[in-house]
């Protein structure tokens, strides 16, 4: 089977190799990085035919174009509203095609979102760090950032013709404005007024934003007693305040430990719209009991295995479906 190789004509800023996270390993303090919308990176892989975990490339606002130097390859594009050039055609991304020598790919921002992702029918030739190719941005170790002027090579290409056109994006790929919240675990930091402000009030995304994390800018939050509590484990979703007031979301590649408290943690099956929400777009929190929030992820996760079921065998979605 042939490969194919493409030369990087641009590659904006974050632009990275993901697949599906490095588990298993954060007690060793290493990140598990892995997409910043997992469930998009899932769809371009399995609309494909891929396993849903495979490396992919992740595209931020940013951009990307590649011009293919050698074979022809299928690709998937999921995730973010992205326009999508290939060939010389421009249409929307939730797409499957395919492009051949000669032709350049190019994604860049489109309607919503603020991150897509790019599939391909074959194996990346990238590098991989503790048996996964995610990239940890800060240190490059993974599958790695793209560069302008750079090479993407896959060792294996396939054209999968029959898996080629639109593919029905969901309900829930869209940004999610209104997030559930379990409070805590450091709510006894936080004064009834500070809760209440921060259940009543919106705040707004900020661009002081990587892999990491993102700044929110809102009330205040500041924390009403002296904060001496020893570093302890994050979590992706924790909705950190430092001791200016300011929150902070943990995202992808949060650390693992962190000694500010933590006044919530934001329910994982909402994180995936909340990373597609663009610099200045309002966020709510709404606060749910740990037992309602383990019966809304379990619901989600049911109706995104339904999806993904239709999708690997090309089954047309019913019209209601709408995973929430």
């Amino acid at each position: 089977m042939a490969g194919a190789l493409f030369r990087i004509l641009h590659a904006g800023p974050q632009v990275s190799v993901q697949d599906g996270g490095r588990r298993g390993l954060m007690r060793y303090g290493v990140p598990a990085s892995g997409p910043m919308d997992r469930a998009a990176l899932a769809i371009a892989n399995t609309a494909l035919g891929n396993p849903a975990d495979a490396p992919g490339i992740e595209v931020s606002r940013g951009g990307l174009t590649l011009e293919c130097l050698s074979g022809s390859v299928g690709f998937a594009v999921a995730g973010g509203g992205f326009i999508l050039e290939a060939g010389g055609a421009r249409q929307g991304s939730w797409q499957v095609a395919a492009i051949s020598a000669g032709q350049r790919l190019s994604l860049r921002p489109g309607p919503w979102g603020s991150w897509t992702y790019l599939a391909f029918a074959g194996k990346l030739e990238v590098p991989d760090w503790l048996g996964s190719a995610a990239t940890h941005a800060l240190s490059g170790l993974g599958g790695g950032m793209l560069a302008t002027g750079g090479q993407i090579a896959l060792a294996t290409a396939e054209r999968r013709a029959e898996r080629e056109g639109p593919i029905p994006c969901p309900v829930s790929a869209r940004p999610r404005h209104r997030l559930h919240v379990v409070i805590g675990p450091q709510e006894r930091f936080f004064g009834g007024d500070t809760l209440t402000t921060f259940l009543t009030r919106p705040f707004h995304v900020t661009d002081a934003a990587d892999r990491m994390g993102v700044r929110l800018r809102g009330p205040t939050l500041a924390p009403d007693a002296t904060l001496d509590m020893p570093s302890e484990p994050v979590l992706r979703g924790s909705v950190q305040v430092a001791g200016d007031g300011v929150a902070t979301v943990l995202l992808a590649d949060h650390q693992t430990t962190g000694g500010y408290p933590k006044i919530a943690t934001i329910l994982s099956a909402d994180l995936d719209g909340f990373v597609q929400l663009r610099p200045q777009d309002t966020v709510w929190f709404h606060a749910i009991g740990p037992e309602a929030a383990v019966a809304l992820a379990r619901r989600r996760q049911r109706s995104h295995a339904e999806y993904l079921g239709r999708l690997a065998l090309r089954q047309p979605l019913m019209p209601a479906f709408r995973p929430s």
